[in-house]
């Protein structure tokens, strides 16, 4: 067993999530009760594959190997205890975990030993051949023959025994047993009790039930095991036999749910991990807060939705380890930025009342996948900077993997004719996918970034793939008409080509007003003095180098501005392990420093650089303080910061200037009331800015109220619903064929 010990210490790591793990017996328990019992704990295991399954069986491995390769309706395992607890082995490789069965296995005899001791003495014992054993002796034995000489010896040998059913007599290593495997197993991976639920029908799953776990005694238990369990409230009892025991102990504990009508499809959930809790986003505006809102409590599909989401793992043993940070489209920059975070064992639930349908994706997948794919293939396209993209087979390997396993993830919570409303590029793959699995289903999916025209999306290497998947869409929404136009383009020739809807996202203003008035008055600075603020992640297509080099040109040009201006950029770095932005940030601070380094004067210098996330309060107190908002993304969702920056400003009665570019998907709904700019222009970016600066503040004023009048876009929640009716309308040729 030694060539097996360096894989065992390497593969038993604690994990770090939340957990949920049902360890059950397989013999009239797992296998137990009706085909229709066990294909609906299939399916709702299914639906959760953050819930670890462990086997814990009389069965030698190769008895579970061969089961699991002819019964389709057995749920893949993570562990197998078996052997009546005397081995342990990890089911991702069916290697045996030695590190533990050292421990289970300590004091053994050996098998010939014993099998010769006690055959001399009491012939009324059948050995089970046949029968593939380990660390173990299993017999036959009539139960008139169960006597205390003959546990009085096997005690003498140094083991223990199980005796069950009536007939199965088991010689065990002395510290071995169903319950002591599942104890050693628990320590390993740091399982809280409380996260476990243990099942049995016999009496060598009765260890099993004294770990102070969560149990069920299914209904098909022999007597002996359901006199002996203890009766407390950890201990669910129902008459209903096998796996529907089981399903109906996972659904008493909430561990389960049905399947829904709506299913939201986003790659990361509205909460995440990190300081020991959840936390939610903390600008009230964005995609998360909007779809959260939207299914808020009162929402006709608050009771009836599922937002499927990611959770990263970095952890073998199968569990969640936390939940990825992602990007956020259109998000100030108060949201917070880092890796996924880690989140301990026995984390709690995510404090929302939408339930959260998690889906474990490793570590290693997840960074070829969004840090690699998605950020350096996909991102570039939609930034129409064709030039930046970087497309790797084995990076587009993960994203194809990750939406296969998010598209099965989805059909396991949908219901027969339900509605799935997925976002954005990083599920592009989806739509194909689902499609083939499930003809019945509403398939919707709403462009939180910009669409590329078709000439530069059939630059990606994989173009023909995506827009094959596309095609499958019933629905596809944006921000802009210029990207509905876009996409209607790409997919002209779609024998059934998706309905599309422009649906520009608003802010919740009233929530930023709100806060406005909230914050602390501050004296009014110097008339002289001219703030310029720009809120915005680190990204080459927000254009922030340009922005430097636009300040240098003014301050060259215009001499009296030189002690004066000040441009504050407030921009907050990606998730680390994204190296997309690696040469963007380097010229950027390389370009601070050198004109912060010509300009500074007697404390003044150009460039006040925040490289961080703030708290929303503390962002609208930079709206407030601001003159002039800019905005320069080469390409552009809708920008929500100028939203939130003209809707404080007017709620606190001050005046502001908005320098737009005409990238931005809100430069479409503003016009020319704002002050449009050409991101691709440098000396446009410097006029524009000048002008801005040049306002009067009567001009400021009017400015400020013509902006003000155009944010007539729906409330999130409004336009949340909006959007899914529309996915449902859109009844296209898939369901009414499948009809």
């Amino acid at each position: 067993m030694a060539e097996r010990a360096s894989h065992a210490d390497a593969g038993v790591q604690p994990a770090h999530t939340n957990v949920k793990v049902l360890v059950t017996d397989l013999d009239g328990t797992l296998l137990g009760g009706d085909e229709d019992g066990r294909r609906r704990l299939r399916r709702a295991l299914e639906r959760h594959p953050e819930i670890t399954v462990v086997f814990a069986t009389g069965r030698g491995l190769s008895s579970v190997q061969a089961l699991l390769h002819r019964d389709q309706l057995v749920p893949p395992p993570r562990w197998i205890i078996a052997d009546v607890g005397a081995s342990v082995v990890d089911a991702t490789d069916m290697s045996h975990v030695d590190v533990l069965e050292a421990q289970l296995r300590a004091g053994w005899p050996g098998h010939d030993r014993v099998r010769a001791a006690l055959a001399r003495r009491f012939p009324q014992l059948t050995y089970q051949d046949g029968v593939a054993q380990e660390g173990r002796c299993s017999y036959y034995l009539p139960p008139q023959h169960l006597t205390g000489h003959l546990t009085a010896a096997v005690e003498d040998l140094g083991c223990s025994w199980t005796y069950s059913d009536g007939r199965y007599f088991d010689v065990l290593p002395p510290q071995a047993g169903k319950g002591p495997a599942v104890r050693q197993l628990a320590r390993k991976l740091q399982w809280p009790t409380t996260r476990i639920l243990v099942a049995g029908d016999s009496l060598n799953d009765l260890s099993m039930f004294g770990l102070g776990t969560h149990g069920v005694v299914v209904g098909n238990a022999e007597p002996g095991l359901s006199a002996q369990v203890p009766t407390n409230d950890r201990v669910y009892r129902t008459e209903l036999h096998g796996a529907a025991a089981i399903l109906s102990a996972l659904e008493h504990l909430g561990w389960v749910r049905d399947s829904a009508p709506v299913v939201i499809g986003y790659h990361r959930p509205p909460l995440h991990w990190t300081r020991g809790q959840w936390h939610r986003p903390m600008s009230p505006n964005g995609i998360l807060p909007t779809l959260t809102s939207a299914l808020a409590d009162g929402s006709p599909h608050a009771s009836t939705a599922i937002w499927a989401a990611a959770l990263v793992q970095d952890d073998p043993a199968g569990v969640p380890g936390g939940v990825p940070a992602g990007e956020s489209v259109g998000e100030s920059a108060s949201v917070p930025t880092g890796d996924p975070p880690h989140a301990p064992a026995g984390v709690p639930e995510p404090p929302t009342h939408l339930p959260m349908a998690f889906l474990p994706v490793p570590t290693r997948r997840w960074a070829g996948y969004f840090h690699g794919a998605c950020k350096e293939a996909l991102w570039p396209a939609l930034m129409s900077q064709p030039h930046l993209i970087r497309h790797t087979t084995s990076q587009w390997a993960d994203y194809e993997a990750f939406n296969e396993d998010f598209a099965r993830h989805l059909s396991t919570h949908a219901e027969h004719g339900g509605t799935v409303w997925l976002h954005d590029y990083n599920l592009w793959l989806v739509p194909g996918i689902l499609r083939s699995q499930r003809p019945d289903l509403h398939i919707g999916l709403f462009h939180h970034t910009p669409f590329p025209h078709p000439d530069i999306f059939r630059q990606l290497p994989v173009a023909e793939q995506l827009r094959s998947s596309l095609a499958q869409l019933d629905w596809a929404g944006f921000h802009t008409a210029s990207s509905a136009r876009h996409f209607q383009d790409l997919l002209a020739d779609a024998t059934h080509p998706p309905r599309t809807g422009v649906h520009p996202l608003g802010i919740d203003r009233q929530a930023v007003a709100t806060l406005a008035l909230s914050r602390p008055s501050h004296p009014a600075c110097d008339d002289d003095t001219l703030l310029v603020l720009s809120v915005e992640r680190l990204d080459y297509a927000k254009a922030p180098v340009q922005k430097i080099r636009a300040i240098a040109t003014l301050l060259e040009a215009r001499p009296e501005l030189r002690g004066r201006l000040r441009f504050r950029l407030i921009c907050p770095p990606p998730e680390p392990g994204i190296h997309a932005y690696d040469t963007t940030r380097a010229e950027l601070e390389d370009a601070i420093d050198t004109l912060n380094a010509r300009f500074a004067a007697r404390g003044w210098s150009p460039i006040d650089y925040h490289p961080c996330s703030l708290p929303f309060p503390e962002v609208v107190d930079h709206y407030l303080a601001a003159d002039v908002f800019w905005v320069t993304s080469l390409a552009d969702g809708m920008n929500l910061t100028a939203q939130e920056y003209i809707v404080a400003k007017a709620a606190t009665g001050r005046s502001g200037a908005l320098v737009l570019s005409r990238e931005a998907g809100a430069a479409e709904h503003f016009g020319t009331a704002a002050l449009l700019t050409d991101p691709h222009s440098p000396q446009d970016l410097v006029d524009a800015l000048s002008q801005a600066l040049d306002m009067t503040p009567a001009q400021r004023e009017a400015h400020t109220a013509g902006l003000v009048a155009l944010l007539t876009t729906p409330s999130p929640a409004a336009w949340a619903r909006s959007i899914i009716a529309g996915i449902q309308r859109a009844r296209g040729p898939h369901q009414e064929a499948s009809g």
